[in-house]
């Protein structure tokens, strides 16, 4: 049996939710559901504001559009990330200026942020990789002195925290995905949050395509017309639907990945003590939502073997990001500065499978512990 990289839970009410959604008459977008998706998220984390998206890319879009990134505007961010943290911002016109990661985690190094701030730079942009928060006290002092806005690129961060802080009510603008590929999943979707009250009355115009719609419905105004720039940003009813069905059930799922992820890493500890791969680091200040669980190799030849290795038996392992400031699209406006963690991340980190239905992380432990020579194994 294949045993796949990732498989989308069901809960179980996804298609009677579904099934409300389309019989309620109205499926076009900012329902009854919407609602209630958003609603949940400001109650259990205490989110200002939640606005559904189609995707998180959506999100990071109307984030850019909200903070007036033009032309000549400089944004600081990880190299080591999607491609759509980036996108969102060069397509407002904006110079990205990329960092390194932390030798110990993929997270934006937030020690070489305020030495690349410039009269140009408008923002800094974190992403809290596997879910693991970076250093927001760090971040939000430097955007402080230096009177820039933060956003949380928070696309796997859902349900975790920074102290006793939600990730995502940190930044000023926040971004979330609901992937199929995340702990909580709406096939595609995303959420911007809005934590600072100035962009409140904005964002919900650029979300309903420029104009003022939503506050006519809400009887704030006689008619609506074209008041800003935006898009098609907000969902429709099925999406939301969908979402609303895991939410319910998010602790159900996010207790499930935590028992995987920790019998990964008490499979694979030996390993790491004798120097065959990395494991995750979790920093004292963050805590773990199992979104992924990931293996760091000697060097990408290794860690093309352990996946061909892993395929020979049927079981489907994937490396993840190429550092942006190498892609074909973005080195040749990249300065020169080295980004060697980056680099060696995107060399070297092996994604294992991960998700709620995943009941062979004992076969995943003892082929990992074989490609090794260890001859012991463990047992379920």
């Amino acid at each position: 049996m294949k045993i796949p990289f990732n498989k989308p839970y069901l809960t179980g009410k996804e298609a009677h939710y579904l099934y409300q959604a389309v019989m309620s008459g109205k499926i076009s977008g900012n329902g009854i559901f919407t609602k209630k998706c958003q609603q949940f998220f400001q109650d259990k984390y205490g989110f200002n504001k939640c606005l559904l998206t189609t995707s998180c890319t959506d999100a990071l879009e109307m984030a850019a559009i909200l903070l007036n990134i033009k032309n000549g505007d400089e944004v600081i961010m990880p190299s080591y990330t999607f491609v759509s943290t980036s996108n969102a911002f060069v397509l407002r016109g904006a110079k990205i200026v990329f960092t390194d990661s932390f030798i110990s985690n993929p997270n934006i190094d937030s020690s070489q942020i305020e030495k690349l701030i410039t009269p140009k730079t408008k923002a800094i942009v974190v992403v809290h990789y596997a879910g693991v928060a970076c250093d927001m006290d760090e971040v939000m002092d430097i955007a402080e002195r230096h009177n820039l806005f933060v956003v949380e690129d928070a696309a796997q961060a859902i349900d975790s925290y920074y102290k006793d802080k939600p990730l995502g009510g940190i930044g000023h603008l926040a971004a979330f995905s609901f992937h199929e590929t995340k702990n909580i999943i709406s096939g595609e979707g995303g959420m911007l949050v809005i934590n600072d009250e100035q962009f409140l009355e904005r964002a919900e115009i650029i979300w309903e395509k420029g104009t003022n719609r939503s506050a006519f419905f809400r009887g704030e105004v006689d008619k609506y017309g074209w008041v800003d720039i935006g898009s098609s940003f907000l969902p429709s009813e099925i999406i939301a639907a969908f979402l609303y069905a895991q939410l319910e059930n998010l602790e159900d799922i996010q207790n499930r990945r935590k028992v995987i992820w920790e019998e990964y890493y008490k499979g694979l500890f030996a390993l790491e003590e004798n120097q065959c791969v990395g494991l995750p680091n979790l920093p004292a200040y963050a805590t773990n939502n199992a979104h992924m669980f990931y293996l760091l190799l000697p060097s990408i030849e290794k860690r093309q073997d352990l996946i061909d290795y892993l395929q020979s038996h049927n079981i489907h392992a994937v490396f993840h990001y190429l550092s942006l400031h190498t892609s074909p699209f973005y080195r040749d406006k990249h300065d020169d500065r080295s980004l060697v963690n980056c680099d060696r991340f995107a060399n070297t980190l092996l994604r294992l499978p991960l998700f709620y239905e995943l009941d062979h992380t004992s076969e995943i432990i003892n082929c990992i512990r074989r490609f090794f020579k260890f001859s012991e194994s463990i047992t379920s």
